[in-house]
């Protein structure tokens, strides 16, 4: 891939939820995984690029794990307030950037602190392909199970059409402006917000869909560790 034709970006990574459903003795992505943090993995690729004009972390107030890790002293990284909710913390990790000089017109790249299987042939393609986009968009994987609708007594109601549905995966990227817009629209009309692409879509505008690898998992319950142990384990 020509690599002059991707775009210049920042990252953001929310990292202030708890994921109670790991069940851990700490929030997940500071659990470990082969020899560093799940969120350190997450920052990896994007610290690695080229591209990359800075990163923004959102993380509790009185987050204790972050300031042991290495990455903490990147002068890379910089460091944003959390907030109750996902977009919070995205709203006020957007203000970050643009005190450190990101304008409305940059690119802003949204990452899972979760997600730590991030290919960069899939941030390439997402950056490459949405360089000259006018709305921006996001990884995704078209579903590939049958789907079912269930009723409140969880009986099925209805089989979906399964063709025109796809799974929402980060990086979900788009102009800073736009996006900072969008959440802080949202979020005053108490709109539900469960991605950035939710809040942009609120706006009226339509995300494009970019395939990317299936492998791209977000570290939800305990058995996404353990296979992402299992497969790293296989590959090295």
């Amino acid at each position: 891939m020509n690599t002059s034709a991707l775009a210049h970006f920042w990252a953001l990574i929310p990292a202030a939820g708890v994921g109670s459903r790991m069940r851990a003795d700490r929030p997940k992505q500071y659990l470990e995984l082969a020899g560093e943090t799940i969120v350190e993995h997450s920052l990896a690729c994007f610290l690695d690029h080229p591209q990359l004009q800075g990163v923004v972390v959102s993380l509790a107030f009185d987050d204790p794990y972050w300031p042991t890790l290495a990455c903490a002293q990147d002068p890379r990284i910089a460091r944003a307030e959390g907030g109750r909710e996902r977009a919070d913390s995205v709203l006020n990790g957007l203000q970050r950037l643009a005190e450190l000089g990101a304008q409305e017109s940059d690119w802003v790249l949204v990452h899972d602190a979760a997600r730590p299987n991030l290919a960069r042939s899939d941030l390439d393609l997402l950056l490459a392909e949405l360089a000259d986009d006018p709305v921006g968009g996001l990884l995704a994987v078209p579903v590939r199970d049958t789907l079912k609708r269930a009723g409140s007594d969880g009986r099925v109601q209805q089989t979906v059409d399964r063709s025109l549905i796809w799974q929402a995966y980060t990086p979900q990227m788009f102009r800073l402006g736009l996006l900072r817009r969008a959440l802080a629209q949202a979020l005053a009309a108490e709109v539900a917000i469960t991605d950035e692409a939710s809040a942009v879509e609120w706006l009226g505008q339509a995300p494009r869909l970019i395939e990317g690898r299936a492998d791209n998992l977000k570290v939800t319950r305990p058995e996404d560790l353990d296979w992402l142990r299992q497969h790293w384990a296989g590959r090295r």
